[in-house]
């Protein structure tokens, strides 16, 4: 099991690099897989247990102010991981067997630049320096998007251009700390590397986490697929969130559209706690508990 102290720190790239190391010192069965990189070069790591040729997907660390998503994927690794090892069921389910039949995918930190440069200012978005001091002021505390400027879940093909007018309408034009989509979908290689695994792979569904709101997003447009709403109505009952649409400019663009109007399948966004990102360190054990029954759950379903 990983050291408390661990998860009690931002979850920069050192301090990632120290919980991934050690989960794959502790679990011999958990694979560790670069998929890509950052605009900056930073790995954007996917870790997998169990069935590889079928599995469930988690992504989080989209956005710069919501780290804590990432570490909440990496606690439930440990937690997985050592019921795995030791046969035991977590929250009742035996989830080695389960996982024999198909695995989990779990890429913790989709845009390692952005949660960079959040939490340890403009220097860390290095050859992009120049781009985030001028639109942001030198100020990363509200900084979301990667380093080139670009809102990775903004930057996905599903109904791009519909909310791309609806960014210049409310005058993001350009490179910005949060909402601007990029010239194209998939214009950055954070959700191209997202985008490419889920072509390659055989993805039954897929979750997204983001911050804050406690809030599960299931549909997109017209595509209400009885499957996606039954296993919504479940996840919510488990976590006590809520089932919700989003509105505005938080329609469209985003991995979850995506994936739902690419393959029609199921594919959720999670808005992880309540308050203002980023959420503080100390919210992370109240929102682990009540959603590790909804994780292991999304696992198994």
């Amino acid at each position: 099991m990983l050291l408390p102290d661990l998860l009690k720190q931002k979850p920069d790239r050192h301090i990632r690099e120290m919980i991934i190391g050690q989960l794959l010192i502790d679990y011999g069965f958990l694979a560790r897989d670069t998929i890509g990189e950052s605009r900056c070069g930073r790995p954007i790591d996917l870790l997998s247990i169990g069935n590889r040729r079928q599995q469930v997907l988690f992504t989080a660390g989209f956005h710069g102010m919501e780290w804590l998503t990432t570490l909440l994927m990496l606690r439930f690794v440990d937690d997985l991981c050592f019921a795995v090892m030791t046969g035991k069921s977590l929250c009742g389910v035996r989830v080695g067997a389960f996982l024999n039949r198909r695995g989990l995918a779990v890429v913790p930190c989709v845009n390692p630049d952005g949660i960079e440069i959040q939490i340890h200012g403009a220097d860390s978005a290095e050859n992009y320096r120049n781009i985030v001091l001028q639109v942001c002021g030198g100020d990363t505390v509200h900084w979301q998007a990667n380093a080139a400027g670009v809102d990775i879940n903004h930057n996905f093909s599903a109904g791009w251009e519909s909310l791309h007018k609806q960014e210049q309408e409310a005058g993001i034009t350009k490179p910005a700390p949060t909402r601007y989509g990029g010239e194209y979908p998939e214009s950055e290689p954070e959700s191209r590397t997202i985008a490419s695994y889920c072509r390659t792979g055989n993805i039954t569904h897929a979750l997204a986490f983001h911050s804050q709101g406690e809030e599960i997003y299931w549909q997109y447009g017209n595509y209400r697929e009885p499957e996606a709403f039954r296993m919504a109505k479940m996840l919510a009952y488990a976590s006590s969130y809520r089932m919700n649409d989003p509105v505005g400019l938080a329609v469209g663009g985003g991995f979850k559209d995506w994936f739902v109007e690419k393959f029609r399948r199921p594919a959720f966004t999670v808005e992880i706690g309540k308050g203002e990102n980023p959420l503080p360190l100390d919210m992370l054990d109240d929102i682990y508990t009540r959603l590790r029954e909804m994780l292991v759950l999304a696992v198994v379903l």
